[in-house]
């Protein structure tokens, strides 16, 4: 069996999964790449496999402040921003005689003397990482758009920051599958960009529906495109129950 590693690769295979060519499937070559661009925008969308988690780095400049906005590098194809961090600030946790640091030593010694067990121990883990986000630097206040590949921050903590202080964004970058070939070679996205296409032959055929040709076989695309119809739903929701990735907290 041939394995799908390029994105034409991927489309001879999925006009094989049709019957192709025992069959002619009537299906424009454009109409094809239109639908495997919509297979590889929800693959990448919605699957857990199509993305990676990264840290990017950025120093804040007087444009930065300027804006109140900080955009991201063209082409680093980033889905969502989960946090931001502040990695200059002076008071970082690492220092013993830092302000989070004593305040940490603090919580910890009290949950060694106090009532509770793992319930304490759960609460003050909650009450620490209260204590990060606002002694460390961790920022809520902000709005990523994807589009712009922009991340808006809605108070003054670009100012605050200063110019060449750094933040590091923790997001999801999206898998180019140009860079990595494997990605043309998932089970999901070959059978989806199969009903994708299956669909539009489908779409394609109804406008003839009942024709006879010769030979005396008759076109039925309604039901090609009831069939595709099926497959779409049951593997959108299969992705959407087993392989999407939980809510994000700053989505663009």
């Amino acid at each position: 069996m041939a394995i799908p590693n390029t994105r034409q690769k991927l489309i001879d295979y999925c006009l094989r999964a049709l019957g192709h060519p025992v069959i002619e499937v009537n299906v424009d070559d454009d109409q094809i790449e239109d639908r495997v661009d919509e297979a590889i925008q929800f693959y990448q969308e919605f699957h857990s496999d199509a993305v990676v988690r990264n840290l990017l780095k950025h120093q804040v400049t007087q444009t930065d402040i300027d804006n109140g906005y900080i955009s991201l590098a063209a082409g680093a194809n980033i889905l969502s921003i989960n946090n931001v961090f502040n990695i200059s600030n002076t008071n970082s946790g690492t220092s013993l005689f830092s302000v989070d640091y004593q305040l940490h030593m603090n919580d910890i010694f009290d949950l060694n003397g106090s009532f509770g067990g793992i319930v304490n121990y759960e609460l003050t883990k909650q009450y620490l990482s209260l204590i990060d986000r606002n002694v460390n630097g961790v920022y809520e206040m902000i709005q990523y758009s994807r589009h712009k590949s922009r991340v808006n921050f809605h108070t003054d903590t670009l100012k605050d920051l200063g110019v060449g202080n750094y933040v590091v964004f923790d997001g999801y970058s999206v898998i180019d599958p140009e860079t990595f070939s494997g990605v043309y070679d998932d089970m999901f996205l070959k059978k989806y960009v199969t009903a994708l296409v299956k669909r539009q032959w489908g779409v394609n055929l109804i406008k003839f529906e009942g024709m006879v040709l010769p030979g005396g076989v008759t076109m039925n695309g309604r039901a090609i495109y009831d069939d595709a119809i099926a497959d779409i739903e049951k593997l959108e929701e299969k992705i959407r129950l087993e392989h999407e990735l939980p809510p994000l907290d700053f989505i663009g």
